[in-house]
């Protein structure tokens, strides 16, 4: 009897420690994401309701749950694409603070390269254009030479004004 009772105790040293493990497991604290985490992400969402709002600025009901959804990915070990990615499957592209690098979206990256591009050269263009004149004047001394009796009269007329 005395085997059976210390197979009994150890099995019931087994179960206890068992329960122990389990508790201890299950109060283990789950890292909650600061503020700061989830904000770094709401920066790049646009809010629901209010338009051009950022998700982390924004005062309204919606956002606030969209934060602490967001809080609520983290938790689950979701990445920031993979939040995001869900944020657009729900609610499509206009929620994303930058539009996705593909298809005609392209061209908001791609436009304001090439129109400042254009404007450099129409500049270069106009401001070499309105210097030539002013070398072409400066080369031909023919237009501004004034024969000897024009030069006379001129003197002449000074001196009259003087006297």
């Amino acid at each position: 009897m005395s085997m059976k009772r210390a197979h009994l105790w150890i099995f019931f040293g087994l179960v206890f420690l068992a329960v122990l493990s389990q508790i201890g497991y299950a109060q283990s604290p789950v890292p909650t994401p600061s503020d700061d985490e989830v904000n770094r992400i709401a920066k790049q969402l646009y809010c629901p309701v209010c338009e051009n709002v950022p998700l982390d600025v924004c005062p309204t009901q919606a956002c606030s749950e969209w934060r602490e959804l967001i809080r609520q990915k983290l938790i689950e070990g979701m990445t920031e694409e993979q939040i995001k990615e869900y944020f657009v499957l729900h609610y499509g592209d206009r929620v994303l603070a930058e539009p996705p690098r593909r298809g005609l979206n392209w061209l908001v990256y791609i436009l304001p390269v090439v129109i400042f591009l254009i404007a450099v050269v129409i500049t270069v263009r106009i401001l070499r254009s309105m210097r030539k004149p002013v070398a072409a004047m400066s080369s031909s001394s023919s237009a501004l030479e004034i024969s000897e009796e024009e030069l006379k009269r001129i003197e002449e007329a000074l001196k009259k004004q003087g006297d």
